[in-house]
């Protein structure tokens, strides 16, 4: 395959492929897609924007999370303050383990680093967080919890630079305790900020079947 791809190519018919910053471009070229998914090719464009929340919606292995992270590592790379960037939150520590390599593949040569927060996560690598807060953080709801309780004056220093809210599996807060508990941190990290980020959400549930 050759670089840049040419109009006669799959990925290039792609009119949301072209909006991608263009090392994206090449890690997708350099994995050998014929071509970006449905959903992907919808999402790119108003996550790219950043103005809206979103709710991306797809079967297992639908490709959802490349859709989500794609446009957001685009518009990292082009750009971002002191802080955190991405926020990923997840409600289970072992999804959190499997996207953590996902992520760490997409952005290890885009020069932004993922790091994940929870119980199992050893207090030097959450030291190193506290210290040189950069790049996409994922974490599980309980877990910013603590963060708050534990360093609550470093969030407001910790989330500055935060642009986009991931929330993994989102059909499984919706109506719940843990829901609640989850739309209060957001909502308490964003007056920390004094800002709104956008969010958005992944289900293999929601609107599929």
């Amino acid at each position: 395959m050759a670089w840049p791809p040419s109009s006669s190519d799959d990925a290039a018919a792609s009119s949301s492929f072209f909006l991608l910053h263009e090392k994206v471009q090449r890690w997708i070229w350099r994995h050998e897609w014929r071509e970006l998914r449905d959903v992907q090719e919808r999402a790119i464009p108003p996550i790219l924007e950043g103005r809206s929340d979103i709710i991306l919606a797809a079967a297992t292995a639908g490709g959802k999370t490349e859709a989500a992270f794609l446009p957001i590592v685009s518009r990292l790379i082009a750009g971002s303050g002191p802080g955190i960037s991405c926020l990923y939150v997840s409600p289970l520590k072992a999804l959190i383990n499997d996207q953590f390599g996902r992520m760490e593949a997409l952005c290890a040569d885009l020069d932004i680093a993922v790091h994940r927060w929870h119980g199992d996560v050893s207090a030097d690598r959450k030291r190193k967080v506290l210290r040189d807060p950069t790049g996409v953080l994922l974490i599980t709801p309980e877990s910013i919890e603590a963060l708050m309780v534990l360093h609550g004056t470093a969030i407001p220093a910790l989330f500055a630079g935060l642009r986009y809210v991931v929330v993994d599996e989102l059909h499984s807060f919706i109506g719940s305790e843990r829901g609640r508990q989850l739309q209060s941190l957001l909502h308490r990290i964003e007056v920390c900020v004094r800002r709104r980020m956008p969010r958005v959400g992944l289900s293999a549930t929601l609107g599929c079947g």
